[in-house]
């Protein structure tokens, strides 16, 4: 089979937009909370991104959610995007460096594989090996200045994984909408959720963004929300599960060079030692994916879906 046709443009293209575009929303997070309340920023965007998607599709005819699915959504919108997003976004508002953030969320595979545990999947010795290695890197992490500097950054950083694992496993066992329905109402109550989290918290505008701040949210909207979501989507159709959440170790590289780049971010002799450790156990725990059969992998495009949007 000649090569165009194996590796077509717009296969290629989406795995650029989810490699660059997502790992780079950790540094361009970084930039829009210098000018931006935290709990805000991420309400706004997503509210944004929510309204944009959903109008479109209803534009398109996709049929409105049911209460049922509204309901489902609600749920994975904030354990998703108010509890995962919100807490990244809040760590590195709190100090956490951006590349240090990321390589903290790579680890999502580790805690879904935990949680689905309580689903009654079963783990192979690969994927028990690569949890070991993974909580061995987190604990290498944690020893390292970024997140010792912030041990409120810390924290918050692995809630927002495991929100976002917990609710990426569990989004399998509920009625959500169909496609991108699921992401544009998730978006749309997650956005919400923020938005109160901000004005309970007090949040308050003291003046107004710089245009760097108006262009980190707009980068989040558009290109961080609806154009990687969509490339997301179409990889889900198109390639093994596993390969399309490939992101999850390809991501902390693109974000801690950024971050040394463009923002001055240091990355510690132990957070290095922890990259290695942490994208080692997350391949691990990805090559049993490339192995099941074909009736297997379809099943396994459920339990990944819930991974929706950064």
């Amino acid at each position: 089979m000649p090569a165009s046709r194996r590796f077509p443009l717009v296969l290629i293209g989406a795995f650029l937009a989810l490699y660059l575009v997502w790992g780079s929303t950790y540094l361009v997070i970084r930039i829009g909370v210098e000018s931006w309340p935290p709990l805000l920023m991420a309400g706004v965007r997503f509210v944004i991104a929510g309204s944009l998607l959903y109008g479109f599709l209803r534009w398109r005819g996709v049929p409105a959610p049911t209460w049922p699915q509204w309901r489902a959504a609600s749920v994975i919108g904030v354990l998703l995007l108010s509890c995962g997003n919100g807490g990244v976004t809040l760590a590195e508002h709190a100090g956490v460096a951006s590349g240090v953030a990321a390589l903290a969320v790579a680890t999502v595979p580790l805690f879904t594989l935990m949680f689905g545990l309580l689903w009654g999947h079963r783990n192979t010795r690969l994927e028990w090996a690569g949890i070991v290695l993974g909580l061995a890197g987190i604990a290498l992490l944690n020893l390292g200045s970024n997140l010792q500097a912030s041990p409120v950054g810390a924290a918050l950083i692995l809630f927002a994984a495991a929100s976002w694992a917990f609710g990426s496993v569990w989004s399998k066992s509920l009625p959500l909408p169909a496609g991108p329905m699921a992401s544009a109402a998730e978006m749309l109550v997650g956005g919400v959720v923020l938005l109160l989290g901000s004005a309970l918290s007090g949040e308050r505008m003291t003046q107004m963004p710089t245009a760097a701040g108006w262009g980190a949210l707009a980068y989040l909207v558009f290109f961080g929300s609806i154009l990687a979501f969509s490339a997301y989507m179409y990889l889900l159709k198109h390639v093994r599960p596993a390969a399309a959440t490939s992101y999850a170790y390809v991501n902390p590289a693109v974000a801690v060079m950024l971050g040394i780049v463009f923002a001055g971010e240091q990355i510690g002799f132990e957070e290095c030692v922890a990259m290695a450790v942490i994208i080692g156990a997350v391949v691990l725990i990805g090559v049993p994916q490339w192995r099941r059969p074909a009736v297997e992998k379809a099943k396994a495009v459920g339990e990944v879906e819930g991974e929706l949007c950064k």
